[in-house]
């Protein structure tokens, strides 16, 4: 299934954070939204939204720029911290050019305050590349990075994130 999902939070991941131009219901605002599968290309993707989701919410900051930017913002309220690892190429056994960020143990901690503070909604749509500039033009979504410069808490956003990957530990 294809579409479009938001995620809803009953506490703000900032103390910063203005959300005054967000959309809220029933006590819960929309910071994030997304879509699965990206716009087609020559390579296929059979990510759905539920796979989508689902890495969100119990995968990694790897993979997961929600994850990664709500674990920046937290960092210190739930004492977790970036760590940048460099995985294994499966055709070399060499490490990766790039290293890859994550929480290590502290992914876990993400996950529960997650459970407890964010809910997810989705509507199925066939094409969901086509609503997703509308939706970051048309909406406050402070957890959104691309395509969302224009967001004032931008600026925040990637300093946090600049600041935690900058005390991350080195990979050897």
């Amino acid at each position: 299934m294809s579409g479009v999902y938001g995620w809803w939070f009953d506490v703000l991941p900032s103390e910063v954070m203005d959300s005054s131009r967000c959309e809220t219901q029933d006590g819960l605002t929309l910071l994030y939204a997304g879509i699965s599968p990206r716009a087609p290309s020559t390579r296929t993707n059979p990510q759905t939204i539920r796979d989508r989701i689902k890495n969100h919410f119990d995968g990694t900051a790897s993979t997961s720029t929600l994850r990664l930017s709500l674990g920046c913002l937290l960092a210190a309220e739930l004492d977790i911290g970036l760590q940048l690892r460099r995985p294994r190429t499966a055709a070399t056994s060499a490490p990766a050019k790039k290293p890859r960020r994550d929480f290590g143990a502290g992914e876990q901690v993400l996950s529960a305050w997650m459970a407890e503070h964010a809910f997810v909604s989705w509507i199925e749509d066939p094409e969901p590349w086509v609503r997703e500039g509308e939706l970051i033009k048309g909406l406050d979504l402070p957890l959104n990075l691309q395509g969302n410069r224009s967001n004032p808490f931008y600026p925040e956003l990637k300093r946090a994130r600049a600041e935690l990957t900058a005390r991350a530990p080195l990979p050897r």
